[in-house]
């Protein structure tokens, strides 16, 4: 998956913006001694500060309201919310339906890309209304993700239990989100199904239990299989031996895994098993379709523009640009294809984006959605909550320090169908369509202001064929640098 985990050369991580540094010092008073010496929290300060903030008619206000208050519906700007029409003059051609529900589940990523696939065969057979099964491609990369744990988990059953990346690969080891690369090793390899083929259990929509569970038994097996290795070294078997064990333990447990997940899921067609689709179109003229899920996803996906054609864009302020970056220990399906990433300038991300657009293909992004957001308006937008008026602070950081300090990460993965621009063609707005169904947002669509894009969008998924020809050279050279597994960059939407 590239070289080896290195920092690039020639480029200096933005430090803390030299206005607020400059303010800092300037208050600074050097000679003057801490109330608490100690570094403990001084009563003296309490009452120090209490004297400060009682003196303050804003504060008293504040206190008065937000006691009592959510301060996020409290302090939702007014100009914001006016400004924030839902209007766009720049969208896709056929509107897709219904909004889908991902539920209790961090299964964003598999609706976003079956939202943005089910566009070309929603158009093509006139459907009014169909979804693809995110509970299908979620068994198979939930089973998937499992024996890459314990592939890693044999890897790496050399290094003690307290080592970082040991400790690191055992925290969140199944998580549902994922990653763009991830869901075409998904698609490639076991293909699509429509959802009333293989419809929703409980437990896709409700993962947490079973993840829970699958957790136990994966740590469990872990060390199962690090005893087992200790003990073929002690025997001095050859690491082709070795391997060869393990795996066919590994292989063992995992038919525990395979038991409870098709126990609480239902059991999955194989992506070489044969079946029959019936359906209405718009029109409600029945049809029909016979054939394995690697066909169905071969002839309803987009031709012109494969999924497995496409790539990801991110903007990463940290690292330098026009650079290929990966991360380590990073995937679901082992042995597949590679999670990689060409960092660019935000600029390019948006004018990619209204170029998909005007081409007609709707965009999967990843975000940081709970940032200055409001789900039941539907709204992102950095000026929609009045926090810096209200309590007299500054939020200063950049979006390369929010990375550095684990305050901002992509966490959610949703699908741009529109965007509003200016008499200049510059994007004002996005329509971004979710996947929390038709309760939140504008009857399930959000409203993304140009500013948020800037500040909280962090992936945009290109064609190869409607990327920037340099990029496309970056990311087909291959040259990728290695991130550490813990890099904010390893977050799954």
């Amino acid at each position: 998956m590239g070289s080896a985990p290195s920092k690039p050369t020639d480029f200096v991580e933005p430090s803390l913006d030299e206005k607020h540094l400059t303010q800092s010092l300037a208050s600074l008073n050097l000679a003057s001694a801490p109330v608490s010496k100690d570094g403990t929290l001084s009563l003296g300060n309490v009452s120090s500060w209490e004297s400060t903030v009682a003196a303050d008619p804003k504060a008293q206000l504040a206190r008065t309201i937000l006691s009592h208050s959510d301060i996020r519906s409290a302090l939702v700007s007014r100009s914001a919310r006016i400004a924030d029409a839902h209007v766009f003059n720049t969208e896709l051609d056929f509107k897709t339906g219904p909004v889908t529900n991902q539920k209790s589940s961090g299964r964003c990523w598999l609706f976003a890309t079956t939202n943005v696939i089910r566009y070309d065969i929603m158009k093509k057979l006139n459907l009014s209304d169909f979804q693809f099964s995110q509970s299908y491609l979620f068994f198979w990369d939930k089973l998937n993700k499992c024996n890459y744990y314990l592939e890693l988990s044999i890897e790496n059953a050399d290094r003690p239990l307290d080592d970082r990346l040991v400790n690191h690969l055992s925290g969140d080891l199944i998580s549902d989100g994922g990653q763009w690369d991830m869901v075409v090793n998904l698609l490639e390899n076991y293909g699509l199904v429509p959802q009333t083929v293989y419809p929703e259990s409980t437990h896709s929509s409700l993962s947490s239990p079973l993840n829970a569970l699958i957790k136990t038994k994966l740590r469990e097996h872990a060390l199962i299989l690090r005893s087992l290795a200790s003990q073929l070294r002690a025997e001095a078997h050859s690491e082709q031996t070795m391997r060869a064990s393990l795996r066919v333990k590994k292989e063992e447990l995992m038919k525990e895994i395979y038991g409870i997940m098709s126990a609480t899921l239902g059991v999955p067609p194989r992506p070489d098993e044969k079946f029959v689709w019936e359906y209405y179109n718009a029109d409600g003229k029945p049809g029909r379709w016979v054939g394995t899920a690697l066909e169905y996803y071969k002839t309803f996906s987009n031709k012109t523009y494969p999924p497995s054609s496409s790539f990801s864009l991110i903007n990463d302020p940290r690292n330098e640009y026009s650079k290929l970056y990966t991360v380590d220990k990073l995937g679901n399906v082992w042995g597949g294809r590679p999670v990689l990433y060409v960092n660019t300038e935000i600029n390019t991300m948006k004018d990619t984006v209204v170029k998909l657009i005007k081409a007609g293909l709707p965009v999967f992004f990843g975000c940081d959605v709970g940032k200055f957001s409001d789900s039941g308006m539907g709204i992102m937008d950095t000026d929609l909550f009045e926090y810096e008026n209200a309590f007299d602070i500054t939020l200063g950081l950049t979006k390369a320090e929010r990375l550095q300090v684990n305050e901002s990460a992509m966490t959610h993965a949703m699908v741009i169908s529109g965007v509003h621009l200016d008499a200049s063609g510059a994007p004002v707005r996005y329509k971004v369509e979710n996947s929390w169904s038709e309760t939140s947002g504008n009857k399930g669509y959000f409203m993304m202001t140009d500013k948020w894009f800037e500040q909280f969008v962090y992936q945009v998924v290109v064609p190869k064929a409607l990327a920037p020809k340099d990029l496309v050279k970056v990311y087909e050279d291959g040259n990728a640098t290695v991130l550490p597994p813990w890099d904010p960059m390893g977050a799954l939407a």
